[in-house]
């Protein structure tokens, strides 16, 4: 009858919308196919309604914990009493095929809390029920049939067996104990009743407060050094730390003067590392590369190591790989190269060779001579082999601003060349155009500069350039160590892994 379920302890599964609902069976109704539990939980969370009603449309799966016996008082107790006492027996039912009932003893899901019987509370142990006891499958079959036949309860295909008692279970051991009980691992474990659990939160910083962590430190550093053993370290102890560039082994204290000019230098400037490179006059400048040019340092070995140096720092200037590079093709660069008929007309000519080659437009003014010096005429027919563009005429400069500027007119001795028409013209036009300037070798004199540059780059050594230079850069163009000091300089080299390093003033 559907009576006999009342008082029962259940478990219902409405899915994953609803959840899962457990409490104590208070009425079945076999007309409208509804089954009420009170004082009911709603996925281990205490309802705040006394009493909840399930239609049989929406119970997926149906657990029986627990089956009163005929004179169980707890049926009206309290709740409380009742979720402790909860076995972790399921007696599950629903509708098979057939329509027939069946039994299967099945643990509790994972979604149902499992509830342990109190410590203290040795009255509940009795009260758990085995299957051999009243779980029987005659004495289900005879009561399941009583419960609403619809599609909202699932049966299955199973029967008892006695290996298939959940852990939870506690069943009288025949020893010597008093009446055979005895606590179970899991009671011991999670006995404790959870409403002795303090509502309150662990002040974790006015405990933490209570630890004194100089004076352990302290004991601990005493206790060591009585011992002998090695010190851990204390907390103002830092432990030293070096970056990916530094070296931590030890070596020599570094020299960082180690280019040392015969005579007093009028400037001095300094490297990234720290290394000291002194400025030397133009005549030793002159001489330096005369002797180099002796020992086999041709003019064109040197015309072609100054374009690559003054090339690659062009190509650095103007963005590097962010800017040249196949995806940007619709961004190829623009660079001016102004040029005189001087030896430093034709370092520039080779610079703009190599920046051709690399896919940058470049636009090359040269005035017209009758006569121009053999260096020169080499240097052009091998840029008229290039895309480049070869103009003799401000007037064929463009009037929009270039990216960059490289600047070739200057000469440390043809002075005559600035009082030219074109010179004039071309100077002019570089200050309009707005455009950043390299000053390829410029001269020492700044009353001899006709256009402010913003970067300057010399040769071997640097000359004491003022502040029109713009920032100083130094290029190698592969002079020989014995070389300088054949003219009397102590050199060593402060390149390092570069051809072309930034010089700072000190």
């Amino acid at each position: 009858m559907a009576t006999d379920w009342l008082g029962s302890i259940v478990s219902i599964n409405c899915g994953e919308s609803l959840g899962v609902y457990q409490g104590r069976v208070s009425a079945v109704d076999q007309v409208s196919q509804t089954i009420s539990l009170t004082r009911p939980f709603h996925n281990g969370v205490k309802c705040l309604v006394p009493e909840v009603t399930f239609r049989a449309g929406d119970i997926t799966e149906l657990k029986i914990l627990e089956i009163p016996g005929p004179g169980d008082s707890r049926q009206c107790g309290d709740l409380q009493q009742t979720e402790t006492g909860i076995s972790g027996v399921g007696c599950q039912v629903g509708p098979s095929q057939n329509g027939t009932g069946k039994v299967l003893k099945k643990p509790m899901s994972s979604s149902a809390p499992q509830n342990i019987p109190r410590r203290t509370d040795m009255k509940n142990q009795d009260m758990i029920i085995s299957p051999q006891q009243q779980c029987s499958k005659s004495y289900m079959d005879r009561h399941v049939e009583t419960l609403p036949q619809s599609k909202g309860f699932r049966r299955r295909h199973n029967s008892w067996s006695s290996s298939s008692r959940h852990p939870n279970q506690v069943t009288p051991k025949k020893s010597g104990l008093k009446n055979g009980q005895m606590k179970s691992k899991d009671d011991e474990c999670f006995g404790d009743d959870i409403d002795e659990i303090p509502d309150t939160d662990f002040d974790f910083e006015g405990n933490l407060a209570l630890f004194d962590k100089a004076a352990v430190f302290e004991e601990i550093e005493t206790y060591e050094r009585r011992s002998g053993t090695r010190s851990r370290g204390t907390p103002n102890e830092k432990p030293a730390r070096y970056r990916h560039d530094e070296n931590i082994l030890e070596s020599e204290p570094i020299v960082y003067r180690r280019i040392v000019v015969p005579q007093n230098a009028n400037k001095e400037f300094c490297t990234d590392s720290g290394l000291v490179v002194p400025s030397v006059s133009y005549e030793l400048h002159k001489k330096l590369l005369s002797v180099a040019e002796k020992h086999g340092l041709t003019l064109e070995r040197r015309l072609e190591m100054m374009g690559v140096c003054a090339s690659q720092m062009a190509l650095s200037l103007l963005g590097g790989p962010n800017r040249l590079n196949p995806k940007n093709v619709h961004q190829r660069p623009t660079v001016a190269l102004l040029c005189g008929p001087h030896v430093k007309g034709a370092q520039g000519i080779s610079c703009g060779r190599h920046l051709s080659n690399h896919d940058v437009h470049v636009i090359l003014f040269l005035p017209n001579f009758v006569k121009m010096l053999e260096s020169i005429t080499n240097e052009l027919n091998l840029f008229s082999k290039t895309q480049g563009q070869q103009v003799s005429s401000v007037k064929d400069l463009p009037d929009t601003p270039v990216d960059l500027v490289i600047n070739c007119l200057d000469c440390h001795e043809n002075a005559f060349l600035r009082d030219q028409p074109w010179y004039k013209a071309v100077v002019d036009w570089a200050n309009q155009n707005r455009a950043p300037v390299l000053s390829i070798d410029p001269p020492m004199n700044e009353m001899e500069q006709g256009i402010d540059a913003k970067w300057s780059l010399a040769l071997g050594l640097p000359l004491p350039l003022g502040e029109r230079a713009g920032r100083v850069y130094l290029c190698d163009i592969g002079i020989p160590q014995k070389v300088f000091q054949e003219v009397g300089i102590n050199y060593h080299s402060p390149f390092g892994c570069k051809f072309v390093i930034p010089l700072h003033s000190t």
